[in-house]
């Protein structure tokens, strides 16, 4: 695969432009892919990462082709919240990683899916056969799988039209803060600023200006419970960006719980497994007949015992 783009904007390093410009590829696999000389600018190879771009420039980037991956069904419980001969709603479990990768070869629930279904759909990278949508690997909750590729493509669409209502339940540190009224006091809001992948850290995602490659991303809150030092907090998704809901809150200085990214400088004598992020509800028009449905996810049980836990520290 080839990908070509023009520099439209202020120049910098070559891998560092290029880093910022395509969020899913690694500055370290740039750098490996202009030293074995797939990266040429104006028509000639880029000899070194420091190299300068400018505006105007012509840059191509050649993607070999990845090893595949050999997708082989593991026989893994699912927790099937819905499922018919289009599509399936899984409740994830917390620990799960989605699809394979390089760093998750088996385990995954696209494993799993394809030891309980007979088929999945093919649209997309058949790494990820039927795959829509994603959850973090700590994420618990609701999330949609394909089995055909027509209804993998309506479901897409509803993604990008933003049809598909999500909604998560999570604990976060400190209490929100309506930034529209400086208040406390009042329990609901929105965030709404831009997310892209933090410039030094290549795991995490930061708030990034829209001029600077950032992507709008829109969050809606409101508090459900508030308990002590810490907040139960459902959160509404106008957007879906990457680790969009941790990025935010931590962003206002209320980091979700146990999340290992945004708030590991945070103490907590709970041992919990990951981020205490839940994605409790999914609502979708079926491809299908048309009708709008709505799947709802329990609490996890590590969810409900911290739950119990802070309740009664505040009683």
């Amino acid at each position: 695969m080839t990908l070509k783009l023009i520099v439209k904007d202020k120049g910098d390093r070559i891998d560092l432009w290029l880093s910022n410009h395509i969020l899913n590829i690694s500055r370290a696999r740039i750098q490996k892919l202009i030293k074995t000389g797939n990266v040429i600018v104006n028509n000639e190879i880029c000899k070194t990462k420091k190299e300068q771009v400018f505006l105007g420039d012509c840059l191509q980037i050649y993607l070999p082709s990845p090893k595949k991956l050999e997708l082989m069904p593991e026989a893994i419980p699912l927790d099937i919240l819905y499922e018919d001969e289009y599509l399936i709603v899984i409740n994830k479990v917390a620990g799960m990683v989605v699809h394979p990768s390089p760093g998750h070869t088996e385990g995954t629930l696209v494993h799993a899916l394809l030891h309980h279904c007979s088929y999945l759909s093919d649209v997309g990278e058949f790494h990820r056969p039927g795959i829509v949508h994603r959850l973090d690997k700590d994420t618990t909750g609701t999330i949609v799988v394909a089995k055909t590729a027509f209804v993998h493509q309506h479901l897409q669409k509803q993604i990008r039209d933003r049809t598909i209502k999500r909604q998560y339940i999570a604990v976060v540190h400190g209490v929100l803060k309506n930034k529209e009224n400086n208040s406390y006091k009042i329990d609901k809001g929105v965030i709404n600023l831009p997310i892209g992948r933090h410039p030094v850290d290549r795991k995490k995602m930061a708030i990034i200006p829209i001029d600077k490659n950032g992507r709008k991303a829109v969050t809606y809150w409101k508090i459900l419970e508030r308990l002590g030092n810490y907040s139960l907090v459902k959160f509404n998704l106008e957007t879906g960006r990457t680790h969009q809901i941790r990025v935010h809150s931590s962003f206002l200085g209320c980091p979700v719980l146990g999340d290992p990214l945004y708030s590991s400088n945070r103490s907590f004598n709970i041992n919990l497994s990951g981020q205490v992020l839940h994605a409790h509800k999914l609502s979708l028009v079926h491809p299908i007949n048309l009708n709008r449905f709505e799947v709802t996810a329990s609490l996890p049980l590590e969810f409900t015992k911290l739950l119990k836990s802070l309740r009664q520290k505040n009683n």
